[in-house]
């Protein structure tokens, strides 16, 4: 599953560089958990989580990322930030981008600040 999540991962960035985003680090590892991509927007620093779901029968992509997922991203963002001081007074968002279907079908969907830190 992981090769999978590479490539949707690889997709997702793709499109969010069409989108106007900018690259600033992918899978970005802490103990409190990883960070698929870190983009930015403008002069905003961007969280993305991206997820994959073949199935719907446990709800969809974007319904996976739950409160302590949220939590956990945060927490790998606020480190993230602590190591890249020349972002850390830039606004920041989390996005998600969800693809669900047959992998060959999927389709994106972004939510743009889908939660907050707060």
């Amino acid at each position: 599953m992981r090769a999978a999540g590479d490539g949707f991962e690889q997709r997702a960035c793709a499109e969010l560089e069409r989108g106007g985003l900018r690259l600033l680090a992918r899978n970005y590892n802490t103990r409190q958990g990883e960070l698929d991509l870190v983009m930015r927007d403008g002069d905003t620093v961007v969280f993305v989580e991206v997820r994959y779901r073949r199935s719907a029968s446990h709800g969809d992509a974007a319904a996976s990322v739950t409160a302590s997922k949220q939590a956990k991203l945060i927490l790998a963002a606020q480190h993230w930030l602590a190591a890249h001081p020349q972002h850390a007074r830039r606004a920041c968002r989390f996005d998600v981008v969800s693809y669900d279907g047959p992998a060959d079908q999927a389709r994106m969907n972004w939510l743009r600040g889908a939660f907050d830190a707060s």
